[in-house]
């Protein structure tokens, strides 16, 4: 298994943990002390219902940008950290709901190695 692979396996855990649903489909490339993660369906039932109305959009994309930033440094950078052998300082995180593709991009301390 390739470090890319096992690190999207963690990610789909931590987001299927957090969310009640991990996503369909998660690529990601290493670009020096960067993971760039692109993840493809990600969208509960309950949430597709929801972004059928413009307000639902809203509050499903603030929902799911907010919980990333704030529960990923608290409940899972440890295991990210433990994974990349690799100190995580800084998550951008956004989606785009029409489209149901969301990106993370993981800022580590130092390069990645593979």
């Amino acid at each position: 298994m390739t470090k890319e692979t096992g690190f999207n396996e963690l990610i789909r855990k931590v987001r299927q943990e957090l969310f009640g649903k991990g996503p369909e489909r998660i690529h990601t490339t290493f670009a020096d002390n960067m993971a760039i993660t692109m993840l493809y369906g990600n969208l509960t039932k309950t949430e597709q219902f929801l972004v059928l109305e413009d307000h639902g959009k809203l509050v499903v994309d603030d929902a799911r940008t907010k919980m990333i930033q704030k529960i990923y440094p608290d409940q899972f950078q440890e295991q990210i950290e433990l994974y990349m052998d690799n100190k995580l300082l800084h998550l951008f995180s956004d989606i785009n709901i029409e489209k149901d593709v969301a990106v993370s991009v993981f800022i580590f301390q130092d390069k990645i190695s593979a």
